[in-house]
């Protein structure tokens, strides 16, 4: 395991910086190829949103808001939550910024994949739970750039089919198994199960069941979150600008927090910004053209201009609620009361400090402590969320300090007098989901709502991470259409709900680096792609807005 953990953890820094360069450089492109569309045509899309042009007799399975709300509910979800947080617990307040920075470049981004998705899109012939339509990357790639781009079309359906099990369905499964646990004590196998069934009974039904059920959850959850959020923002309307003056004094001079970025690490603040952002908009990276790609309509941009509204809603308006919540609050910094259960999987070892950061580091064999402290300075330290836990105890209450030696491989602690442990208690920080959840509990607090706060997070972290496992579920469908034929859409389906259940009980650690990993990998092909048909979209988009066919 720990091999497969460096290996992950080595692929994720060789991708990084390419992913941030042909990301942010595809989307720079496309901003000034487009004329800025992003803000001139925002409008219009909220226009098509509504349903005002809407047509039942056009091709396709759902309707323009159905599409949007069942992307929206792929994109807000997880990312929203548990990516902020550990974007400012590993980058600073100021990778928020670089949030910003990605989903407004990506909002072109969107446009743009959604558009030659909506164009190139295929019609299987059939209306059944398979769906009417198929469209997405590996169509345009194929049919757009010719032929001989075959193989990379395939490489990336396969990829997104991957990314699908993982970064669409595992870490939704982890975080909500996460919160489950450590709110209730309910074993991760267990609420594993109980979300596994409830992703397979949607998922049958296919994409018109999808696009039903999500054209609920998704403003529900929504507006839940946004109103909590919104609460603890009026009550201190002081402390939330000044996080707003953190995340821009931040984004180009970090300074040291509780994870050790280093001073000035200008580069760690914004690769985290950037992965994070792409994670939670999912601009360029190819999965939201295949929901939009079922809309009825017969003209590709309507359904471009559509997708603007995804990056916008996603990442400009709920992750920035959610990054000045925790940032305001000062959670971000502080760390709290743990119960450390030594078979834990957020329990890692790391060296390093916190001037040069932390990385984690194969775990010891044993590791001796002394009055609560390690007592060999030259030993990895024990981290929770990789980041070194405070002074060790053996009560609840801490005030016994733990004498002996902990013993990683076995998950149990002896100590000096001989006690055996499988559980110890110290201070450790937050990330994911639960740093958020303690954000939202101390900032309703001063109202004597502490109590919801915590409620807010656990509802709409159950209700995002189903809402956005059902949405992928159809993504990677589409993939294994594609490579093998419809035969190949149910077994894809009991796979998925497979690794939805595999996702809940595995260590959110490594879910994450490795969703990353399969992200950067489906990223990079699709933005080339969007960068050598930026011509065909301009020309679509030109077309369509000087005949004006929404007016006919």
């Amino acid at each position: 395991m720990e091999i497969l953990e460096h290996f992950i953890g080595f692929m994720n820094d060789l991708l990084a910086y390419p992913l941030i360069f042909f990301l942010l450089g595809t989307g720079i492109w496309l901003t000034l190829r487009l004329s800025f569309v992003q803000f001139r045509r925002l409008g219009h899309g909220i226009a098509v949103t509504t349903g005002k042009y809407d047509d039942e007799d056009k091709p396709g399975d759902v309707s323009h808001f159905q599409a949007l709300t069942t992307a929206l509910s792929a994109t807000v979800g997880i990312g929203n939550i548990a990516g902020v947080a550990i974007a400012i617990h590993w980058g600073g307040p100021g990778a928020l910024f670089w949030m910003w920075v990605t989903a407004l470049l990506g909002m072109a981004t969107k446009y743009s994949e959604v558009t030659l998705a909506q164009h190139f899109r295929q019609d299987l012939g059939t209306n059944d739970r398979a769906g009417s339509v198929a469209g997405g990357p590996m169509y345009y790639i194929e049919h757009g750039l010719g032929k001989s781009w075959k193989p990379v079309a395939v490489f990336f359906a396969f990829m997104l089919m991957v990314t699908s099990f993982m970064t669409g369905n595992a870490i939704q499964a982890n975080t909500v198994a996460t919160q489950m646990y450590a709110n209730f004590g309910i074993s991760t196998w267990i609420t594993g199960i109980i979300t596994a069934t409830i992703v397979g009974i949607v998922i049958i039904g296919g994409i018109k069941r999808i696009g039903r059920v999500t054209s609920i959850l998704a403003p529900v959850m929504a507006a839940i979150y946004v109103v909590g959020a919104l609460l603890i923002i009026g009550s201190d309307v002081g402390a939330a600008f000044s996080a707003l003056g953190t995340i821009f004094s931040e984004a180009f001079n970090p300074t040291s927090g509780v994870a050790g970025t280093g001073i000035g690490v200008f580069l760690m603040t914004m690769q985290r910004g950037v992965q994070r952002g792409l994670f939670s908009n999912e601009a360029g990276q190819g999965s939201a053209p295949i929901a939009h790609s079922a809309a009825k309509t017969d003209e590709p941009v309507s359904e471009g201009v559509v997708a603007l509204l995804e990056p916008f809603i996603d990442t400009i308006i709920i992750c920035t609620l959610t990054g000045i919540v925790v940032i305001s609050t000062g959670v971000w910094q502080d760390k709290f009361d743990t119960t450390l259960e030594l078979g834990d999987g957020n329990i890692s070892y790391v060296v390093g400090d916190t001037n040069v950061g932390f990385e984690p580091t194969t775990s010891p064999d044993a590791l001796r402590f002394d009055g609560g402290d390690e007592a060999d300075a030259e030993m990895p330290q024990l981290a929770y969320f990789d980041i070194p836990v405070g002074q060790v105890f053996t009560d609840a209450d801490q005030t016994q300090l733990f004498q002996g030696t902990i013993y990683p491989g076995q998950a149990r602690a002896e100590g000096a007098n001989g006690q055996e442990y499988t559980v110890l208690y110290t201070q450790a920080a937050r990330s994911s989901s639960p740093l958020t959840s303690l954000g939202f509990e101390k900032g309703l607090e001063p109202m004597g709502l502490g109590w919801l706060g915590k409620y807010i997070v656990l509802i709409c972290v159950l209700m995002f991470a189903l809402s956005t496992a059902i949405s992928w579920s159809y993504y990677g469908d589409r993939c294994a259409n594609y490579l093998w034929g419809a035969k190949a859409i149910l077994p894809y389906k009991f796979v998925y709900v497979l690794m939805h259940f595999l996702g809940a009980i595995v260590a959110v650690t490594t879910i994450w680096d490795l969703g990353d990993v399969a992200l950067s990998l489906v990223t990079i092909p699709n933005v080339i792609a969007l960068f050598m048909l930026s011509g065909l979209v301009k020309k679509l988009t030109d077309k369509y807005f000087e005949e004006k066919p929404w007016e006919k």
